[in-house]
């Protein structure tokens, strides 16, 4: 009895530490073909880190997902985005282990959870069974890889999570047969003004720098002078290979430092999905935006409450304003510790005059970071709650006319360049109100009027509002045009026997649809939602339907206007 009860204590102590557990071997692959990564954990994103591994499947679905270790099923969930269908297991070491994008589950499995979208009537549905219903010993069978929910081609998603809190932790750190010898790459340098009146090789704007070098070894360009004044901080852009694929991974973690000091340190072991978003500040979210690469910071914004960070020295900014020569080195490394450095030189210079005072400009409003913070303008009204925003934000707006088709201004509300990392309110007073369409009405956000996606708007007050999660264009729209079925090719009095499943695509342009109610002979039938594809999926079950007669087919399509589409079709199988 007290040998039983150490473990116990043991395997607690596991559960609430922070530290990985001794035995980094205790998972295996969850896949039985050779293990090759197209993502890896930490892989920076807009919006959030990559919680996971993403696992080639060779370029196809139905490959075999095994349990990668001991434990049990406590978490299913089918949905038409996201993760698709994915399987939660957790384990006796403190740790749960994540399988997403599925095609399929074990048999077992399907049958309980068809059983449960059947009394749900619902294709999307979050299951926890009892933990006694699915036990599974490390290396058994429970799915087959597939391409489902958000994923934008076949492979396997896996993570590796804390069971106690969900916290999500770099899978590489267990040992479960990869491998890497490869350094990664540096490829530019970026040197950041922190304020209006430090000044990079005389001007008061980002320096970018293509580096030199390679095999682990990098550096600026002789005739690339650096000159700073004033307080400066640095930028890189770099990226990881892994042996056996050509995707550009994350790094593992970066560190700077000048004259021989750690002054900023970056390690991605663990973040917790709620400070996910947090990567907007980490990296140049304006580059980004502008030129579609990732520049990750070597130091913080005020608002930057990420936990990955470590030996910082004033948020890893330097105040370079002595007339000496400081020295500088970035260093990345990936988990398998191979390692890159970029070495390069900085003349500090102090001010030689007094930098000139800023003026005042009539359409920038100064918003701190910390606070909550107001606009209000002709039939424009913002909230932007405190810690909304990364650092101090000297907010613009604009409007001009609308079009014949909109029914308010177009506004600008600052530029799409600068994120914010809760949502706003945001409330535009339209021009004109349809006659009982008060209802239809709704933001849209738009992008340099091209490319357009309508926000979840109500309308009360005389407004209509949202919750925005992005600066930009805007203006009220309307949506009173019904979703869109298409059958596909199935037509009235089709013989369908010997098919094993039914195709319909329903699309909606601009709200979105909210719910499908698809039945056969009356009765609600289960309809998969292939979301990116537009495409409900009906697979024939002979527990189901009766084969070898006839069936009627209706469905309900409504979209987030609550406009509504109906479609009805006879057919033999």
């Amino acid at each position: 009895m007290p040998f039983i009860r150490f473990i116990i204590i043991s395997i607690l102590f596991l559960v609430t530490s922070n530290k990985l557990p001794d035995d980094n071997a205790i998972f295996i692959s969850p896949v039985k073909i050779p293990l090759s990564l197209s993502a890896n954990f930490g892989e920076l994103r807009i919006d959030h880190f990559h919680s996971g591994l993403d696992i080639k499947t060779q370029g196809v679905t139905g490959k075999e997902v095994i349990a990668a270790a001991t434990g049990y099923v406590y978490r299913i969930s089918v949905s038409p985005g996201g993760f698709g269908k994915a399987l939660y297991l957790r384990h006796p070491s403190g740790y749960s282990t994540v399988y997403a994008h599925l095609d399929r589950f074990i048999p077992e499995v399907e049958e309980y959870v068809v059983a449960q979208q059947y009394e749900r009537k619902s294709y999307l549905v979050t299951l926890f069974p009892p933990r006694d219903r699915f036990p599974v010993e490390q290396g058994d069978l429970i799915a087959y890889s597939g391409n489902s929910g958000g994923s934008s081609g076949p492979h396997l998603h896996y993570e590796i999570r804390k069971s106690e809190s969900e916290i999500p932790v770099n899978p590489l750190l267990f040992e479960f047969g990869t491998g890497d010898n490869i350094e990664p790459i540096i490829e530019k340098l970026f040197i950041y003004p922190i304020n209006k009146h430090t000044l990079i090789n005389n001007q008061n704007k980002i320096k970018m720098i293509s580096v030199s070098g390679g095999h682990g070894n990098y550096y600026v360009p002789a005739e690339n002078e650096i000159k700073v004044s004033g307080p400066a901080g640095f930028g890189i852009k770099s990226y990881d290979l892994l042996n056996d694929s050509y995707n550009k991974c994350a790094v593992y973690s970066i560190e700077l430092r000048i004259d021989s000091t750690t002054v900023f340190k970056y390690v991605m072991d663990n973040f917790s999905f709620n400070e996910s978003r947090y990567i907007n500040s980490h990296i140049d979210y304006a580059t980004y935006m502008k030129e579609n690469i990732y520049v990750e910071r070597t130091f913080i914004l005020p608002n930057d409450k990420l936990s990955i960070y470590k030996d910082m020295k004033n948020k890893g900014i330097f105040n370079f304003n002595d007339n000496r020569i400081h020295h500088a080195e970035i260093i990345v490394t990936d988990i398998h510790n191979n390692k890159s450095s970029l070495s390069f030189k900085v003349n500090a210079q102090s001010p030689s005059v007094q930098p000139p005072a800023l003026m005042p400009v009539d359409n920038i409003k100064i918003m701190p970071y910390n606070k909550i913070n107001r606009f209000l303008s002709d039939n424009i009204y913002i909230a932007i709650p405190a810690g909304a925003l990364y650092d101090t934000l000297f907010f613009e707006y604009n409007q001009k006319p609308g079009t014949s088709e909109m029914f308010s201004e177009i506004h600008y509300v600052h530029n799409k360049f600068t994120p914010v990392h809760k949502a706003f309110n945001l409330s535009i007073k339209p021009s004109a109100i349809p006659a009982g369409k008060e209802s239809k009405l709704l933001i849209i956000q738009s992008d340099n009027n091209l490319k357009k996606s309508a926000l979840d708007s109500k309308f009360a007050d005389g407004y209509v509002s949202c919750e925005a999660l992005s600066f930009g264009i805007f203006y009220i729209g309307i949506d009173t045009v019904a979703p869109v079925i298409s059958s596909n090719g199935l037509i009235p009095g089709a013989d369908l026997t010997g098919k094993e499943e039914l195709r319909i695509k329903i699309k909606d342009e601009l709200a979105g649809i909210k719910t499908y109610e698809p039945s056969i002979d009356g009765k609600w039938a289960l309809f998969e939602y292939d979301q990116k594809n537009d495409v409900l999926i009906y697979n024939f079950a002979l527990q189901r339907i009766t084969q070898g007669t006839k069936h009627v087919l209706t469905l309900k399509v409504t979209d987030n206007k609550d406009n509504q589409s109906y479609y009805s079709c006879d057919f033999t199988w």
